[in-house]
C-alpha cells in the first residue's frame, strides 16, 4: 500500500486505474485549458504569513456550511459520471462524506440516482440541478429530490451551453463506453476497473434513464442529453426554480460581481464562485482571483463558496481567508474515488484536513471560523488591471 501524503499521489494511482475518456473527462478544461490551469496555479501566487508563539492546542477545523455542521468547511462537488470513476461511485462517494462529516452533492448527471444514493446514505445530502428544456422532467426531478429528503438544491448556472471538450470528443465519451478497437485496447489495461464495474449497480444516467420516455440505452439518451441544457435560463427562471423547491438553494457558478449581487437579491442561501472547473468558458479568470471582487460586492448578504482548483488544505485555507465560508471539491475526491474506491476519498478528504490543520496552525489560529486576511499575503494586482 503506498504512503499517501498528497492529492497528487491519488492523481498517480488514478491515472493507472480508471479508462483514459473517463480519467480525461475529469482531468481536462475546455478549448486550450488555460483557465483549467490557472484555477489551481493562481492558489500559488498567495502566500501564508507565518505567525509564532501563539497558543495552538484545542484546534478545530469544524465550521459551518449554509447552517449545517461541517468537520471543516469543504463539500464534494457534482461531478458527472461519478459512477463511472468507479462502481457505485456516487454512493460510495457520499458514503465516505457522511461518515467524514462533509456534504456530499450529488449531480444530475449521475450514474447512481438519487434513490440510490439515498438508500445506501443516512443523512440528507444536497442535488445538483441542471435546468433542461423538459419541463416536466425538471419538475420530476425536484421532487424525486425533495421525496430524497435531500437538504439543498445547487442549481448549476453556467451550463446553458455546453463548452467544447476537445479530449472528450476525440476519447468519444459515454457512458457506458462504447467498445471501439482503441477503449477495447485501452480498457484491457484496466481489468481490475472492469472486474469492479460487473458487479455495479448501474452503468448509465441513474437520473435520466427510466425517467424520461423513449430513453431506454446509451444512443437515445445521447441524443436527449445533446438538445435539453436550456439556453433561455435566465433570472426570472432561476427564481421559479427556487421557488419550486421551496428549501435552502445554493447558486453554483458565479464568476462576476453583478452576478453575484443577482443572486443574493433574490435570495439563495449560498453561492458558488466557480467556472465549472475550467470546463466551459476557457479564458476567463481562475475562480480564487475573482474570489475578492464578488466578496466586496456582496459581503454578507449571501454566503459564499468556492470552487474549482483546489488540491490541498493550503488551498482551502486561502480560500477561506479571502472570505468563502466554504469550498467545493470535485478532482480531489475524483480522483480518491478511482484510486481506491471509498477508501480513497476518505484519504482525499484526511490529506486535506491535515494540511488545512496544521497551516491553520502555523499561521497562528486555532479555529477555521478566525482565518481571514490577516493569515495572507495578496499581490497588489491579484485582481488584475482588466479592462472592460
Amino acid at each position: 500500500m503506498p504512503v499517501i501524503t498528497t492529492i497528487e499521489d491519488l492523481r498517480r494511482i488514478y491515472e493507472r486505474r480508471v479508462p483514459r475518456m473517463f480519467y480525461d473527462y475529469a482531468e481536462s478544461g475546455s478549448w486550450t485549458e488555460q483557465t483549467f490551469r490557472e484555477n489551481s496555479s493562481d492558489f500559488e501566487d498567495i502566500r501564508l504569513r507565518q505567525r509564532v508563539a501563539v497558543d495552538m492546542s484545542g484546534r478545530s477545523t469544524a465550521s459551518q456550511m449554509i447552517g449545517q455542521e461541517v468537520a471543516m468547511p469543504v463539500a464534494l462537488a457534482p461531478v458527472g459520471l461519478t459512477g463511472m470513476q468507479h462502481a457505485d461511485g456516487e454512493m460510495k462517494a457520499a458514503k465516505a462524506a457522511e461518515d467524514f462529516g462533509v456534504p456530499f452533492t450529488l449531480s444530475t448527471m449521475s450514474i447512481n440516482s438519487i434513490e440510490d444514493v439515498a438508500e445506501h446514505t443516512n443523512k440528507p445530502f444536497w442535488f445538483q440541478l441542471y435546468t433542461m428544456k423538459d419541463q416536466d422532467y425538471v419538475s420530476r426531478l425536484i421532487q424525486r429530490a425533495k421525496d430524497a429528503k435531500c437538504s439543498a438544491l445547487v442549481i448549476t448556472l453556467d451550463l446553458q451551453v455546453l463548452g467544447q471538450r476537445h479530449k472528450d470528443l476525440k476519447n468519444g465519451l459515454s457512458a457506458p463506453p462504447k467498445l471501439t478497437a482503441k477503449t477495447i485496447a485501452n480498457l484491457m489495461t484496466k481489468w481490475s476497473w472492469g472486474l469492479e464495474m460487473l458487479g455495479a449497480k448501474r452503468r448509465e444516467f441513474g437520473n435520466i434513464v427510466g425517467h424520461v420516455e423513449g430513453i431506454s440505452d446509451a444512443s437515445s439518451l445521447g441524443a436527449w442529453t445533446a438538445e435539453q441544457f436550456d439556453p433561455s435560463l435566465d433570472w426570472h427562471k432561476v427564481e421559479k426554480l427556487m421557488e419550486q423547491w421551496g428549501g435552502k438553494v445554493i447558486l453554483k457558478g458565479i464568476l462576476d460581481a453583478e452576478d453575484a449581487k443577482m443572486a443574493a437579491k433574490l435570495g439563495a442561501d449560498a453561492i458558488v464562485v466557480s467556472n465549472h472547473g475550467g470546463r466551459q468558458l476557457d479564458g476567463a479568470l481562475s475562480s480564487i482571483r475573482m474570489l475578492p471582487q464578488i466578496m466586496d460586492a456582496v459581503g454578507n448578504d449571501v454566503e459564499v463558496h468556492l470552487d474549482s482548483g483546489i488540491r490541498s488544505g493550503q488551498d482551502v485555507l486561502k480560500a477561506l481567508a479571502l472570505g468563502a465560508k466554504g469550498t467545493f471539491i470535485g478532482r480531489a475526491f475524483v480522483y480518491g474515488l478511482g484510486a481506491m474506491g471509498q477508501n480513497g476519498v476518505t484519504t482525499a478528504l484526511n490529506v486535506i484536513r491535515t494540511e488545512l490543520d496544521t497551516t491553520m496552525a502555523l499561521c497562528g489560529e486555532r479555529h477555521v471560523q478566525d482565518l481571514g486576511r490577516h493569515n495572507v499575503l495578496v499581490p497588489q494586482d491579484f485582481g488584475g488591471c482588466w479592462q472592460t
